[in-house]
């Protein structure tokens, strides 16, 4: 009798040292770049994805099929993908809150403001991380609403399920959506170049000989994003695509 209460016993001790370490600052940390982990490999599958669009509206429509295709017959049409969205939707939810959370506990670790000059560069990646983020967080609501639901930023009957490459040239052909979609890729290479870093550090990759490639790595990837993700609206409004 006394050991069927050992599995309770067990599940509630393993679930207080999970709450145990989210309340800390090492935990925090380490959901954030485990969720960094998830969402940096998302972005770069997903940048790759775009690029298709460069092979014309044949590759591009048809690779929006095969996204909604894949885990068929065992899976209903578009299932996966929509298991795929909840899991990076709870990344992102998850990672935002610890991000919230570690600079509260920052400010309230010194109420007060240090009296002695702060390194310029150290201060500027820090208040990029946290206004680039709110950028980032208005652009993945507004690329919801638009691209991928076409709720907003098209006339009536413009926006095509499935029609990928007449939909993002619809949408780039419109400048001001074009030129906000590339500064918030600019926002999100800088919050990758601090943060990739970040994530090794935490993940403790990084050491004294490989640090120097380490951060070189993270910016290449930061700027290979930037590029890839920007490449499609600059050639939409330079005229090659349309």
């Amino acid at each position: 009798m006394a050991n069927t209460t050992y599995p309770a016993v067990r599940h509630l001790a393993v679930g207080n040292r999970l709450v145990a370490l989210w309340d800390t600052v090492i935990g925090k940390k380490v959901v954030m770049a485990v969720t960094g982990v998830v969402l940096i490999g998302f972005v770069i599958a997903h940048m790759a994805g775009n690029l298709k669009i460069f092979s014309g509206p044949n590759e591009i429509n048809a690779y929006s099929r095969f996204l909604r295709d894949v885990g068929m017959p065992e899976l209903a049409y578009g299932q996966l993908l929509w298991v795929v969205r909840i899991v990076l939707l709870t990344c992102v939810a998850l990672h935002i809150t610890a991000a919230v959370q570690l600079s509260r506990m920052s400010w309230e670790a010194r109420p007060v403001g240090y009296h002695v000059k702060r390194n310029i560069e150290t201060t500027f990646a820090a208040r990029m991380m946290r206004w680039g983020g709110l950028l980032l967080v208005a652009f993945i609501i507004f690329h919801l609403f638009h691209l991928t639901g076409g709720a907003v930023g098209f006339r009536p009957g413009q926006f095509k399920d499935l029609a990928v490459y007449q939909n993002v040239v619809a949408a780039f052909a419109v400048w001001p959506v074009a030129v906000f979609y590339i500064v918030a890729m600019g926002a999100l290479c800088l919050h990758l170049d601090h943060g990739i870093w970040s994530m090794l550090q935490t993940l403790g990759w990084n050491t004294a000989r490989n640090e120097t490639k380490l951060r070189v790595l993270s910016r290449c990837i930061a700027i290979v994003v930037f590029v890839g993700f920007a490449s499609v609206p600059v050639a939409v409004m330079a005229g090659w695509l349309h």
